[in-house]
């Protein structure tokens, strides 16, 4: 009874259009104040021990670092040494949109962020070269999903906070299926630009793939720098968010000086309302976390479904339709922040393993992104290309395809994401 009255207030005020922040905020508030007896003095206590985690501390620094990215001149070199490794193929250019995007989510950690910062260079590139409009868009949307997938990840982080998993395990986790999803997302443009024979670009002698590799190499040594320190223990991912903000702003201002010291107070108040947003839902979240916690409502849904007789998979499935029903309406963040807590102990009740679980939440949001009425991907890439979202619907389809198709390996298939992380020693 409890439950049904907790979320349909929730949903209520989502449905006035209130922002996802202040509803989770205001039915905490309303269920404690009127049809609860727990003492506000253990709230409080739950809010700042809630938010008081350490690795909360690796979003503010991974958005700075994407902000530094994004502005400082990196997205155009890494596309250039993209376009140089495999331009001449078959739709070279979106290629090339498919491997930068995976190459910049491995520095910058926001999917928003690698859509506008690869995006805005390369779909007019594409539109110049004889591309349709659609095919770029469609291109660019979905392989800036990689963003959340590809470590590191703030989408993980966030994961992390709601079920004290570790952040290693999981951007290790997300390594090999982010590089799978890349070659998928890779595969159907090849296709694609072949069976309507879109242009190719002439192949790039050995000497100008050097040339390109040594404009790119300081972007690219922010994934050696980051990755490479959480693999050897150098660095937690906490720390490894704050050399990689560090390095990203050095390299931007002083190795490329695509940015100069009077755009620095910019891209920091930025980056100061992005992680605001963000911790300001983290905080009602994890008020709403304790109060589902309070009313037993995770261990009732764990008990009843047990009960029910269903297993491993049909869980599975069940999560995976509930969590692309919330991306119809929920941006990924608050659809973790929300969910995990509740789903989470269900999971583990099943044996389902933690890391594992986490990437095919991940996965969802991902497909979430790519998808309508308010896919993040969708708005950002609509921006860019002028196009409506329903028109960018129909182009995104044949990747968001590919993706659904992808989920549901990772989701039957835990080794695909456990495999590095126990070779590692971090399970």
């Amino acid at each position: 009874m409890n439950a049904a009255i907790i979320f349909g207030l929730l949903l209520a005020l989502m449905l006035t259009g209130m922002p996802i922040s202040i509803s989770l905020g205001l039915t905490v508030l309303t269920f404690l104040f009127t049809m609860t007896q727990v003492p506000i003095e253990s709230v409080a206590l739950k809010l700042f021990t809630g938010i008081e985690k350490f690795e909360i501390m690796a979003i503010p620094f991974f958005i700075l670092a994407g902000n530094f990215l994004t502005h400082g001149g990196v997205a155009r070199r890494m596309i250039n040494f993209a376009s140089a490794m495999v331009g001449h193929f078959y739709g070279g250019l979106g290629l090339a949109g498919v491997l930068a995007c995976a190459l910049f989510a491995a520095v910058s950690g926001s999917s928003p962020a690698t859509v506008v910062a690869i995006g805005s260079i390369l779909l007019p590139a594409m539109v110049k070269a004889g591309f349709p409009n659609r095919f770029g868009a469609g291109v660019i949307t979905t392989s800036g999903a990689l963003g959340i997938l590809i470590p590191p990840s703030i989408v993980m982080v966030m994961y992390s906070v709601a079920t004290n998993t570790s952040v290693g395990a999981l951007f290790m986790a997300g390594v090999i299926p982010g590089l799978l999803l890349a070659t998928t997302l890779g595969l159907v443009t090849w296709y694609r630009a072949k069976k309507f024979d879109y242009p190719r670009m002439a192949k790039a002698s050995w000497g100008e793939r050097w040339q390109a590799f040594r404009k790119s190499v300081w972007g690219l040594l922010l994934i050696v720098i980051v990755m490479g320190g959480i693999y050897t223990g150098m660095f937690t991912p906490t720390e490894a968010a704050a050399m990689s903000a560090v390095y990203a702003f050095f390299v931007a201002v002083f190795v490329y000086k695509d940015m100069g010291l009077k755009q620095i107070p910019k891209v920091l108040m930025d980056s100061a309302n992005m992680s605001a947003m963000l911790l300001y839902i983290i905080t009602n979240a994890v008020l709403f976390s304790f109060l589902m916690t309070n009313e037993n409502i995770p261990q009732l849904l764990a008990e009843w479904l047990l009960d029910k007789g269903l297993g491993p998979i049909a869980f599975l499935l069940a999560v995976n339709v509930l969590l692309l029903v919330a991306g119809n309406f929920m941006e990924p963040s608050s659809i973790v922040l929300i969910m995990a807590p509740i789903l989470f102990p269900v999971a583990v009740k099943l044996g389902i393993d933690p890391v594992h679980f986490g990437i095919l939440i991940v996965v969802n949001m991902e497909v979430g992104m790519c998808h309508p009425p308010v896919g993040l991907n969708l708005y950002v890439a609509s921006g860019i290309t002028k196009m409506g979202i329903t028109e960018l619907t129909i182009a995104v389809w044949p990747w968001l395809l590919s993706m659904l198709c992808f989920l549901a390996l990772v989701t039957y298939w835990p080794s695909l994401s456990l495999w590095l992380p126990r070779t590692l020693g971090m399970l």
